[in-house]
């Protein structure tokens, strides 16, 4: 098997949004991945492994990598990929191919900043089972596991974003096999998402269609991949109704998740749905590809008809297995089916697979709709879909519009293929139920990405509010003839005892509720599961769902938080459910093994060191606990009653994975442990999800003003108690767990969290809760709440005034709630009277958490009537002008002190005394205006006072103010006089009253106690109101409000709920905490890295905000940078948390940690955000420092940006190479600026950047210390600076290097070898030689170059494409090609072409949303270690100054060779483009927009481009291909774009590929610019080695210390005479050992920005790069495409036998002709004359059929080129297949003419012909032989064999099977134009008739046929039924004989048993008369012959002895006669 390694990557830049990066390995179409990372330096060290089979490497065979950021919300998801070629391996199969920072390529093939590190090793048994001392670790084989469970039918869906992105979706058509019809003409309809394509109208039963459809999305994935692809096969002859002869169809959701996005040619089978007994009826081959954002289309270098493709092994291996199924859904009922608020619905349930969808009826008016239904759905197994679909929409008056709730049920859930266990383990087929489906509707869930292992809700998809549930079964059956029935009514009734429901309790206790936004209106929290708990759901009880209505406080940063404090509020809500606790307790069992199995792992994974002591013991240990857990047994599920038949089959498979698992754990050997374990993790990962869930998520609800603002959502079982044990409990079960809100999506603020909220919940049986302890402190008290509201009316607090709002109300104002109507509970009683509840913890004043506070007071003047300024009415406001305590009245808090007195605020816009003017407005009479400049008409004026009162330190703590404000008595306050709010409803009320308020209230409360011990927590009984008669009270309400007067100062206050909603007499319950515990927390902050500097301006800081629950501090602010260093400790002192120091230390609150960004303005931006628990320590003598790490900052789960951390440091050293700058536009004299740490340095300016834009000084060393740990390796910073005018300096870009660790180097290494730079120039006496070398030497004859050559270059492409097909050529191993898949820059054995210098983006400092790189920095590093002793050796330098840098820039000619492109993206109407090529290469740009191949996809160009170009100041070659239009612009197909200058200065000779051999003349003529031995002098010099010494006689070599021989590599001479000298010969077969560009073909990619980073279409090119210093190059490569050749193809019919004849009334008589047409060619059909009146099915013609036709003997393909209509304006170029269709039919003179037979011949591949009629059969024709190979019939190619003779069958199609229908005799030549000019023939018998000469057929005449009966009964019936006759005659005759002996039988019976005696004196002879008399029976035909035999031996005259007796004789035998004489 192959084994790929995946360590790590490195993204550069940095993305923002933080990337969740995956890296994508394709090999051999399967296509495996590893999981998701966070951070821009991901690690992996995850294993992926393919298994070869049977089929071992090839030497072509390689990787594709693809690295892919999932977790991108935009468009582009695509970073780079790669190619690693596995040559190597097969040379070396025992060594490992390591790949170390592999360049990827971007969009346009350029290399990027991005590396991946690989290795990549071919495994086999042997290495599998040693144990070495390597690495233990090992890596991920996840995606192995994955692969293998992952079939077609159950793919596991994936979790992509909400947002609409760019799709594409390409169906390709090849051709058609065994379509069921006669005489049919088909057209294949691909309708993909509702689009319609349709293909040519193709005649036969095998038609080659050869057509590609595009179709472009831009939608949301998750609907795009809901939709459906419909593959239809058409008979255009028929009618509509009844024209499909089969279909397939599939979603595209399937097809994207199927390896490589793609179904790459496959035989699909054609069906027909409403007839699926008929079984298939035909096959279609097929390519279908969904490809999104940056993802690759596969190539496919096969031709459209392939070889293989006709072979019967790949024929059968690849067409889709077609077995029919049966899939029963058992639609029972549904129930608590809600849409709208007072509003039945009329239900109707939709199932949807595969786009076909079956309804039940629909039933008006309610809300448990009961159905009793079946819906049957038939599919093909496997079932080409991933999920069934269920939706429950509203009918009312059956029109459909509403959907109340969706659910979705995958098909890898309820069924198995047997993959999962390593054995005997068949699997099932789907399965479901008995049981409830939920159902979701309304808001949906934003898109995370989900928690590896995690079951994904399908409320991510279906949508956030429960909408009810359905009941349903589902059952499977396999079979094609009969129907699976069952009986009903019998299931409704055994289905009744799995609706038994149980009473469950639902507890939560709400502990913080932190990091909130400011809200302005009060807020509560509810709990829901289902609709129990729903406030605003009036069909259920009412529950203790909610909390009380709170304000949230500031926390004195920038968020806010609930003060609970001490008192908790808890909520009880009770619910009937059915029990499932078998089913959970198993469940959970598993989430428990499956929890422990992944700690344990994470702790392995971060043990990175495999020589680590701790490494075995962590193993052991991992080993020790996942063996314990597995043999745990999950609960039995056959002996339970209410489990399902998929309870049974899952708790089968699940215990056999954990039985296999455990025996696995125990054998396993200390090697490749992450693999393993991985593994393991993934096949659990795989059986946890549960589809039966029963019990609804549990729903917590942050809602303000009765709406929904935020939601956290709860697995069910995560919390569900199980009186078993803890085993089988949730693992959340009465545990603290830390949740995260969110905000529904489309609502909310952007990049915020609502709320962090700290829960402890339970979820049990309520017989289970009876010592239910949640906290291991505090007490839960149930309280009654009631708050009495007053009015100031006339300066007097009381009832008047309240206008309609009553005097006892709920704490919103909306509901009337006296004590009196207050009543206690059945089964409790009041404990204690009515108290005053000050509620001092939810009204805290906004200045507790604030260390200094602003006040301010506005003063007030207007105009008098003189015109002077005077106090107006209101002298003193606030800034909205509510009137505020005079500035002299303003009394200092206790614990505050004011720093600065009252001050007049002259900082905005107010003249010199502070006042600001304007005109009053009523009726508020406040200016809409104001303004600094006092004007005549201005009425008021006003300014603004402040002083600054700050918080007396080291008095009283922020904790101690706190506790002390909490304190619930004040002792100098009277009873009645306590408690007091002032304010408004719907708002934050105050301690103390102010001058404006109108309004006040205060809470009472009374205790609620149980009367007795019920057996259940108390807090479960409480349900229903606390009010007796509901209408009473509302009878009350109303009396009260029409006794209360109306008052307009307080109408404005009190705003009454529009609805009431919810009884509000409910009680509350609390968790009381006595006392608090206090904390300190400690937080080292050092250092941040990865920050992408770019993004952020200078004038920016940057500072750390650490947040723990309402506290909160912040680090000091620097100025941004990539890696600022704060190196600052916060410490929180005496933090206060009302819980048990246990609860604390198990689930400690989260440590937050943000990333923020200020301007110059003070505008602060959230850049990231990390969360994790803190170490917690009870015991201060146990404390142990934790050490430092790294944790990501991101914005949003699955976005991460940076990290935040420090260690050892070592004197290192940095040299630099500064090569140049590219692509730098508007700058004049730029220079580099490096900086590292605190060190920097920067080269002299580049003075004339036009000509040179490379730098003067191209070697920089800088000295620094730098940590050697790769965790803690800093960053470098380049920059580029513009020298201006004045001597002004500005950054016009730069690039942060994350990470210097891949730069590391060891100089006094031996294999080492330092960056050298390639020699473009050559010494004038070395011209010389090479001239004289090719003007004597390499310039051949003239008779070579006129040699006629059966070869070209299009052959050595066909040899490399692998067609087998093509032209066999006995010395083509001397000439090969290397065809790559990908871009040269992408192929991993190249490094990206950057092994000499790298490119590095530069960005500008404020980017741009289009184009943020401003230019490229062309340099290298390398870091190596520098000894700080001087007496020491230095290091040996790395980049040495080269004398060759002259040579730059450089004068270059390119040439550019355009092969072909693939698969364009259409750009016409038509579904076609018309393509032609544009170069632009600096300010050169070349093409012909008149050469457009018009109306072709795949256009052939076969043309070379050749520019000259000085580089690098012209190195970017842009390829551009556009579509020709007439009249519109054109339109661009795509660009790709080369870097010319790292082909040029690569070590690895990519400027020319190397060819296999050195010609010197043909059609394969070398074309580089030196001789091989030149080369191979050049590049030992590049790698620092001696030149190579030749011996004498050029066949010996010395290089690298070896000696190597020419007869080494040729053990035997060539005969070839152009192959060049032995020297030659020699150095060329060294420089392919070196590793170097071999001659190529590389397959870019074109991309457009119209759809970014969707693939457009590939093209295959090459490029040449000569230096002109080095010479002239070779000629140009001769790649003109192929011109077809002419053929003719001639027919002969000479004769018929045994054809159906056409059945009429009295006899079987056919006018039979022959009609003949080549595939392609219909209008060329041609029909021979009629043979009239066949009697026998013969007929004879002697008739020639004869066919033009163009062939491409390459492609095997003929090609036509033709206008499609009239108005076309070019014509279209088709290819098909050279395939003769031969049909036989019956002429008709009134009706139409019957089809008789058809044959088709494909004259490439066709059977021999049969030499004798009796001979043919139809088995000549089976493509599928069930014959040995050596019985099979042969095949030959006509066009080898010229000419052939003899007989072939003609089919039909009867009962939807094929028979034989006819014999035709045929002679087949095939000539070429000129044998066809020298042999010429006429059709038919027409002149010339020659070749052979054909004569009229002699024919019998048919009247005389009339004449005789005798000859007409020989000729119709005889003839034909001759074998008929015969065997009815053999069956009279037999039934004559029966009936004789059934005649017989009475008579002999009687003679039995009589039994007469007879007396003879003598024998007896009779005469044979007597005996043959014609009465004689037969019955006495034994006796009479036995007598017979007796008497022979008498004579005559002894017959007078009989005379006497003879009396005797006659009573016998009374019948004969006497005697005579």
């Amino acid at each position: 098997m192959l084994q790929l390694v995946v360590e790590s990557a490195k993204i550069n830049p940095p993305l923002s949004p933080p990337p969740r990066p995956c890296v994508s390995a394709y090999f051999r179409d399967v296509k495996k991945r590893t999981h998701e990372v966070e951070g821009n330096n991901p690690t992996w060290n995850e294993t992926l492994i393919w298994h070869l089979w049977d089929r071992p490497l090839q030497n072509d065979s390689f990787l594709q990598i693809i690295l892919r950021d999932l977790g991108s919300t935009k468009k582009d998801r695509f970073i780079g990929l790669a190619t690693v070629m596995l040559q190597p391996l097969v040379k070396k199969p025992s060594e490992v191919l390591f790949v170390k920072d592999l360049t990827l390529l971007n969009h346009l093939m350029m290399s990027t900043d991005c590396t991946v590190t690989l290795q990549v090793a071919l495994m086999r048994n042997q290495d599998i089972e040693k144990i070495g001392d390597g690495d233990l670790l090992g890596l991920s084989t996840r995606e192995t596991a994955r692969q293998e469970l992952m079939v077609p039918s159950y793919t596991m869906p994936v979790a992509l974003s909400t947002k609409p992105q760019h799709f594409q979706v390409r169906v390709k058509v090849f051709e058609g096999r065994q379509l069921m019809g006669n005489n049919i003409k088909p057209v294949v309809k691909v309708v993909i998402g509702g689009y319609q394509h349709n293909t040519r109208i193709k005649m036969g039963n095998n038609p080659f269609f050869n057509e590609i459809f595009f179709q472009n999305f831009h939608e949301v994935p998750a609907k795009f991949f809901d939709e459906t692809i419909l593959i239809q096969v058409m008979n255009s002859t028929l009618m509509r109704f009844n024209a499909e002869i089969g279909r397939f169809q599939t979603d595209i959701g399937f097809i994207y998740h199927s390896p490589g996005h793609t179904l790459m040619r496959k035989w699909l089978g054609l069906c027909q749905p409403n007839e699926p007994n008929n079984g298939v009826r035909g096959y279609l081959k097929v390519t279908i590809c969904v490809l999104g954002v940056g993802d690759q289309a596969l190539v496919d270098q096969k031709p459209p008809y392939a070889a293989d493709d006709t072979t019967t092994k790949i024929f059968k291996s690849t067409v889709v297995p077609i077995n029919m199924a049966y899939l029963q859904f058992f639609i029972y009922c549904a129930e608590d089916l809600h849409l709208k608020k007072h509003h039945l619905v009329s239900p109707m349930l939709e199932v949807e697979l595969i786009g076909e969808k079956l309804k039940t009826n629909v039933l008006s008016q309610t809300e448990n709709p009961i159905w009793n239904q079946i819906l049957t759905f038939q599919i093909q197994l496997p079932c080409l879909s991933s999920y069934i679909k269920f939706r429950i929409l509203d009918c009312p008056k059956n029109s459909c519009r509403d959907e109340i709730g969706t659910v979705s049920l995958f098909l890898n859930q309820i069924s198995s293929t047997g993959a999962e266990i390593e054995g005997p383990y068949s699997g099932f087929l789907p399965s479901f139920g008995p049981s409830f489906l939920i159902l979701h509707g309304g808001k949906k869930a934003p898109f995370r990405i989900q928690e590896e292992g995690t079951n994904i809700s399908s409320s991510v998809k279906d949508g956030l509010a429960y909408r009810g549930r359905v009941f349903l079964e589902l059952f499977t059956h396999v079979s094609s003839h009969q129907e699976f029935k069952r009986d009903l009514s019998s299931q409704v009734t055994s289905v009744e005892r799995h609706q038994n429901r149980k009473k469950y309790g639902l507890c939560v206790i709400f502990l913080s509720c932190t990091m909130m936004p400011d809200f302005k209106d009060l807020i509560q929290f509810e709990v829901s599961i289902g609709h129990y708990g729903n406030k605003m759901d009036l069909s259920y009880k009412p529950l203790v769902s909610t909390t009380q209505c709170s304000p949230v406080i500031y926390d004195g940063n920038i968020y806010h938080y609930v003060p609970w404090y001490n008192s908790k509020p808890v909520v009880a809500v009770t619910s009937f459910w059915e029990d499932s606790s078998f089913r959970m307790n198993c469940l959970n069992l598993l989430y428990f093994t499956r929890d422990r199995l992944k700690a344990n792992l994470d702790t392995l994974k971060s043990i990175r060191n495999p020589r680590d002591p701790a490494l075995l013991p962590q193993w052991e240990k991992l080993l020790k606990e996942l063996v314990e857990d597995c043999k745990h047994p999950l609960p039995c599920m056959t002996d339970k009653l209410k489990a399902t038949d998929l309870d049974k089959k899952r708790w089968q498979l699940r215990s056999r994975l954990l039985q296999e698992l455990a025996q696995k754990a125990k054998q396993v050997k200390p090697r490749n442990m992450v693999a393993t374990v991985e593994d393991w993790l993934y096949r659990l990962n795989a059986v946890l999800p549960e589809p039966q869930m029963t019990l609804p998520d549990v729903m917590i609800w942050l809602m303000s003003k009765e709406q929904r603002v935020a939601y956290a959502q709860v697995p069910a079982h995560s919390i569900l108690f199980s009186p078993t044990g803890a085993l089988h409990s949730g693992r959340f079960c009465g545990k603290i767990q830390t949740l995260l809100l969110q905000y529904p999506e489309g609502e909310g603020q952007k990049d915020t969290l609502p709320a962090h909220l700290r829960v402890c919940m339970w979820l049990g049986n309520v017989t289970d809760s009876k010592d239910l302890q949640l906290l291991r402190q505090g007490e839960v008290v149930v309280y009654a709440e009631t708050y009495e509201n007053q009015a100031k009316y006339k300066d007097q607090w009381g009832q008047q005034g309240l206008y309609r709002c009553p005097n006892f109300s709920d704490v919103m104002g909306h509901k009337a709630l006296p004590k009196e109507d207050f009543h206690v509970p059945q089964g409790w009683h009041w404990q204690g009277k009515w108290t005053v509840e000050p509620q001092r913890r939810l009204l805290l004043n906004i200045d507790i958490n604030k260390s200094q506070v602003l006040e301010e007071v506005y003063e007030n003047q207007w105009r008098d009537t003189a015109g002077a300024w005077v106090p107006a009415a209101i002298p003193n406001t606030d800034v909205n002008g509510d009137p505020v305590e005079a500035r002299e009245n303003f009394k200092c808090p206790q614990g505050w002190h004011v720093k600065e007195n009252w001050v007049v605020e002259l900082n905005h816009a107010v003249d010199d005394e502070g006042w600001e003017y304007g005109v009053g407005i009523e009726p508020s009479g406040l200016p809409q205006v104001w303004n600094s400049v006092e004007k005549t008409y201005y009425s008021c004026r006003r300014r603004r006072w402040v002083r600054l009162r700050c918080r007396n330190h080291g008095k009283l703590s922020l904790e101690q103010e706190t506790l002390s404000f909490l304190q619930l008595h004040h002792p100098s306050q009277a009873e009645e006089e306590e408690g007091w709010e002032y304010g408004t409803f719907g708002s934050k009320f105050h301690l103390n009253p102010q001058p404006q308020s109108r309004f006040r209230r205060r809470c009472w409360r009374r205790r609620l106690a149980l009367n007795r011990d019920k057996g259940i927590a108390p807090i479960f009984l409480l349900e229903g109101s606390m009010s007796l008669d509901l209408k009473e009270q509302a009878r009350k309400e109303e009396n009260r409000r029409l006794t209360q007067g109306p008052d307009k100062t307080i109408r404005s206050y009190w705003r009454p709920a529009p609805e009431d909603i919810h009884p509000y007499d409910l009680p509350f319950i609390y968790c009381i905490f006595n006392r608090p515990h206090y904390y300190q927390l400690f937080c080292y902050i050092y250092q941040a890295r990865n920050i992408m500097s770019y993004q952020f301006q200078t004038s920016q800081v940057l500072f750390i905000r650490l947040v723990f629950l309402n506290y909160s501090q912040c680090t000091q602010a620097l100025r941004s940078s990539a890696a600022p260093t704060w190196a600052q400790t916060l410490i929180f002192q005496h933090l206060l948390l009302y819980e048990d120091p246990e609860d604390t230390k198990a689930s400690p609150p989260l440590v937050v940690l943000e990333l923020w960004q200020q301007d110059s303005q003070g505008k602060e931006t959230l850049w990231g955000r990390s969360m994790w628990s803190p170490v917690v320590w009870l015991d201060v003598q146990n404390r142990i420092l934790p050490p430092l790490r790294w944790h990501p900052l991101v914005k949003l789960p699955g976005e991460e940006e940076c990290e935040i951390l420090v260690s050892c440091e070592l004197i290192l050293e940095t040299e630099i190479l500064t090569w140049g700058l590219r692509n730098m536009k508007r700058v004049r004299s730029p220079q580099l600026l490096v900086e590292c740490l605190e060190e920097s340095l920067q080269t002299e300016p580049i003075r004339d950047f036009q000509t040179n834009p490379n730098f003067t000084q191209s070697v920089l060393f800088l000295t620094l210390f730098m940590p050697m740990e790769d965790v803690y390796a800093p960053s470098l910073t380049l920059k580029v600076v513009d020298n201006q005018d004045f001597g002004r300096q500005t950054v016009v870009g730069q690039a942060n290097i994350n990470s210097l660790q891949p730069y590391f180097c060891d100089p006094w290494a031996d294999d080492y070898v330092p960056p050298q730079l390639p020699m473009l120039s050559v010494k004038k006496y070395q011209k010389l030689l090479d001239y004289l070398y090719e003007k004597f030497w390499l310039s051949p004859s003239k008779t070579q170059d006129e040699y006629h050559h059966e070869v070209d270059w299009w052959s050595k492409l066909f040899w490399a494409t692998g067609d087998v097909k093509s032209l066999q050529y006995k010395y083509k191993d001397y000439h090969t090609l290397k065809v790559y898949d990908c871009e040269l820059e992408a192929v991993p054995a190249f490094k990206g072409l950057q092994d000499f210098c790298e490119t590095f983006k530069l960005y500008q400092e404020e980017p741009k949303l289009d184009s943020p790189v401003v230019g490229e920095f062309k340099g290298l590093f390398r870091v190596y270690p520098f000894p700080e002793d001087p007496k020491v050796p230095k290091p040996p330098r790395q980049f040495l100054v080269w004398r060759e840098k002259e040579d730059f820039p450089q004068e270059c000619l390119v040439r550019v060779y355009m092969v072909r492109a693939i698969n364009l993206q259409p750009q016409d109407s038509n579904g076609l483009c018309d393509p032609y090529v544009i170069l632009k290469l600096g300010q050169t740009k070349m093409g012909n927009r008149d050469k457009y191949h018009p109306n072709t996809l795949d256009p052939i160009f076969g043309i070379m481009f050749e520019l000259s170009c000085i580089i690098p100041l012209e190195k970017d070659l842009e390829i551009q291909l556009y579509d020709f239009d007439l009249f519109s612009p054109d339109d661009k197909i795509g660009t790709t774009v080369i870097d010319l200058e790292n082909r040029l200065l690569s070590g690895f000779g990519a400027r020319c590929g190397l060819s296999k051999s050195y010609c010197q003349s043909g059609p394969f003529r070398w074309r580089d610019q030196m001789t091989p031995s030149f080369l191979l002098e050049r590049h030992a010099k590049q790698k620092g080695l001696p030149p190579p010494l030749f011996s004498p006689e050029e066949d010996t070599v010395f290089y690298n210390g070896k000696n190597f021989k020419l007869q080494s590599f040729e053990p035997t001479p060539p005969t070839l005479h152009y192959l060049g000298p032995k020297k030659e010969r020699l150095a060329l077969y060294l420089l392919h050992t070196q590793g170097l560009v071999p001659e190529h073909v590389e397959t870019r990619t074109l991309y457009s920005d119209s759809q970014p980073g969707i693939d457009q279409g590939k093209v295959q090119m090459w490029v040449d790069i000569f230096p002109k210093k080095l010479g002239p190059p070779g000629p140009p490569v001769n790649i003109r495409p192929r011109k077809p050749r002419r053929y003719e193809l001639r027919c002969i019919i000479w004769k018929t036998a045994q054809v159906d004849l056409r059945r009429t009334l009295t006899s079987g008589i056919s006018d039979i002709y022959v009609k003949g047409w080549m595939v392609g060619l219909e209008k060329d059909m041609q029909k021979t004359d009629i043979h009239y009146y066949s009697l026998t099915g013969e007929s004879t013609f002697n008739w020639r059929f004869i066919f033009s036709m163009d062939y491409l003997a390459a492609e095997h393909m003929c090609v036509q080129s033709q206008k499609e209509y009239i108005w076309s304006l070019d014509p279209t170029v088709i290819k098909f297949p050279a395939r003769l269709i031969i049909q036989i039919w019956d002429n008709n003179v009134f009706s139409t003419d019957d089809f008789l037979g058809v044959l088709e011949l494909d004259l490439f591949d066709m059977p021999l012909p049969a030499r004798h009629a009796s001979k043919c059969s139809i088995r000549m024709m089976e493509t599928d032989s069930k014959w040995p190979y050596f019985l099979q019939y042969k095949h030959f190619s006509l066009f080898k064999k010229k000419t052939v003779t003899g007989w072939w069958p003609s089919q039909v199609l009867d009962g939807g099977k094929w028979r034989m229908s006819g014999k035709v005799k045929m002679t087949l030549e095939i000539l070429s134009e000129k044998e066809a000019l020298i042999r010429p023939a006429g059709r038919g018998q027409s002149e010339p008739n020659q070749y052979p000469t054909l004569h009229p057929p002699l024919r019998p005449n048919t009247m005389f046929l009339l004449r005789s009966p005798i000859t007409i009964f020989c000729r119709i019936f005889w003839k034909r039924y001759h074998f008929k006759i015969i065997i009815a005659i053999i069956i009279l005759f037999l039934a004559l004989m029966l009936f004789n002996f059934i005649y017989s039988t009475p008579n002999y019976l009687a003679m039995s048993w009589i039994k007469p005696k007879l007396r003879l004196n003598a024998p007896i002879k009779i005469s044979t008369n007597i005996i043959n008399q014609p009465n004689l029976s037969n019955v006495h035909s034994p006796i009479l012959t036995s007598q017979h035999l007796n008497l022979n031996p008498t004579i005559d005259h002894e017959l007078k002895h009989l005379q006497g007796p003879m009396n005797h004789l006659q009573d016998i035998f009374p019948e004969l006669p006497a005697p005579r004489d």
